[in-house]
């Protein structure tokens, strides 16, 4: 009786920070959830802090990410992204109710690429064409190992840097790979194998 109890207390912590369940410590912040203008990105990203949008959703993308609008490839992509913005984080989530890192990924990857990614993190890092940082394009998926040396956090890289994943306090936002605590957890990224 006693190794079954020992065992679930070991085990127990694991299955949390199995797949997005680590709470990311956040420096201050101009914008959150609550309080960002429904026309605007969510970026929790350090160069974007103050930036001023307009009503024009594309150009606003395209702002954030320091690119022009015709460079952004996948229209469809950044409206999907827009949809969901600031959904809140829900483990196992799939809807607008709350929605985890992998769930939101595999979902817009269906819905934007039409590609079937696997359920989770750690199996989507294994289905991947590696690539090095330097080497990512729009629609590649960047991991992220916060837990210890598993993978347990998956989100898509946009541009400059920036990707699109499901904060476990701030839902979906876009954050920067060279803001410190990213660096510092980044793990993999590349292309989903087809």
């Amino acid at each position: 009786m006693r190794f079954r109890f020992g065992l679930l207390l070991v085990l127990l912590p694991l299955l949390f920070l199995g797949s997005c369940g680590v709470k990311k410590k956040t420096l201050g912040s101009s914008s959150s959830a609550g309080g960002y203008r429904k026309d605007a990105p969510l970026s929790d990203a350090s160069d974007a802090r103050g930036m001023e949008f307009s009503g024009n959703k594309l150009e606003n993308y395209a702002n954030l990410l320091g690119v022009r609008a015709k460079d952004l490839d996948s229209k469809s992509l950044y409206m999907m992204i827009d949809d969901w913005m600031g959904t809140p984080h829900r483990m196992g989530g799939l809807d607008k109710k709350g929605v985890d890192c992998s769930g939101f990924v595999g979902m817009l990857y269906q819905k934007v690429y039409g590609k079937d990614l696997p359920r989770t993190s750690r199996d989507m890092a294994e289905n991947i064409k590696r690539k090095y940082d330097n080497q990512l394009k729009e629609g590649d998926l960047v991991f992220f190992s916060f837990g210890g040396r598993n993978i347990d956090h998956v989100g898509i890289y946009l541009h400059n840097g920036k990707f699109v994943h499901v904060s476990t306090r701030k839902g979906v936002i876009i954050s920067s790979l060279k803001d410190a605590w990213f660096a510092k957890y980044f793990t993999r990224c590349g292309t989903p194998s087809s």
